[in-house]
């Protein structure tokens, strides 16, 4: 393992590291949805940056956020909703509805450039900017390379 982690160091350190293919396998949850799981070693290099990523742009972020933010949550979320419905009903008084809903495809819809675009503004180092485009590039929708088809 020491050996994996090093050669990934050096191909980092060189800007010679390329992303691997990911394995595509179907989960129920509680709907049908295609996942697509990395490499263990272009996993390491996802919570990296990912770490990296955040500390720059969590400040960024509105509090009622709640996915993959630490400290928060689906049982956070739900506790602000409640207690939002509750003011927003004054006290039950008042009839409100939550709208509960899911973008189809979000990932497979995210415009590369506009997110490199936006991750640029933010982030000067070339070398950082290359790695990220590198794995922003690697991901494919449904086995297919991501040329964009817009609708």
């Amino acid at each position: 393992m020491e050996q994996h982690v090093f050669a990934l160091f050096r191909e980092l350190a060189s800007g010679t590291y390329r992303h691997g293919k990911y394995r595509g396998f179907w989960i129920r949850d509680p709907k049908l949805r295609h996942i697509h799981k990395a490499t263990v070693r272009d996993r390491i290099v996802h919570h990296a940056l990912a770490h990296m990523l955040t500390i720059i742009f969590e400040p960024t972020f509105i509090p009622a956020s709640y996915s993959c933010r630490v400290g928060k949550g689906t049982h956070k979320a739900v506790e602000h909703l409640e207690s939002a419905l509750w003011r927003e009903s004054r006290n039950g008084a008042h009839q409100v509805w939550a709208l509960k809903c899911d973008v189809r495809r979000f990932f497979d819809s995210i415009d590369h450039e506009i997110l490199l675009a936006i991750i640029s503004r933010r982030i000067k180092d070339e070398r950082a900017i290359r790695l990220i485009a590198e794995v922003v590039g690697s991901y494919e929708a449904d086995g297919v390379n991501r040329e964009r088809e817009r609708e």
